[in-house]
């Protein structure tokens, strides 16, 4: 069974850029919804004893759809609120910070709901965005740091301006701290697991 995680932070603690009310739709009714899925589609499968991460491989392994995309937006949710925290001032640190723009573009440009992330593949660091449900957990790409581009993470507090959304996130709430950490576990061959949420 998946649990949701609780999120490593009040619900207040991302204002202005995130309002907790935001946050209490999002994590108690979106990713809730989204384990719960995944929970019951598990248990009529037979393996709901499986970790999120064991879910997905199966799932992917064996065309299953619907406990894919719960169990991938379960991960990518999870990873997510680690990706952002408390406003602190502090500036991306220099490696990520020549990506910005990129980051930025491809997030506002992204058409429809999904994902931008910062991943390290090939020993280099990327830019990608992804689609729905789709993320890198389980696969040879490594992510680093993600902001949810889904209408759902920002139209109570932006509406349909997701690009100030996204430059929000970068300078007010991006957890560099996090995303360095992952990048020295990607260097390692390592990576963020579910369990840590």
């Amino acid at each position: 069974m998946i649990a949701l995680p609780d999120l490593p932070y009040a619900y207040n603690a991302l204002e202005p850029t995130v309002s907790a009310e935001t946050l209490r739709f999002h994590h108690d009714k979106h990713h809730q919804r989204y384990v719960d899925v995944a929970n019951q589609t598990a248990k009529d499968l037979g393996i709901d004893d499986l970790s999120v991460e064991d879910m997905i491989v199966k799932a992917r392994a064996e065309g299953l759809t619907a406990l894919l995309r719960n169990a991938e937006q379960s991960w990518n949710h999870a990873f997510f609120w680690h990706s952002m925290a408390a406003p602190t001032g502090h500036e991306a640190p220099e490696a990520f910070a020549a990506l910005k723009d990129e980051f930025l573009a491809k997030g506002a440009g992204h058409f429809a709901s999904g994902w931008v992330w910062i991943v390290y593949a090939d020993g280099a660091l990327k830019v990608v965005d992804s689609h729905d449900n789709a993320g890198f957990a389980c696969t040879d790409v490594i992510p680093l740091i993600v902001c949810d581009v889904w209408e759902h993470a920002y139209y109570l507090d932006y509406q349909n301006n997701r690009a100030g959304f996204l430059g929000a996130f970068w300078e007010k709430i991006a957890n560099w701290d996090f995303a360095r950490a992952n990048l020295e576990r990607a260097q390692k061959g390592e990576r963020w697991t579910y369990a840590e949420a």
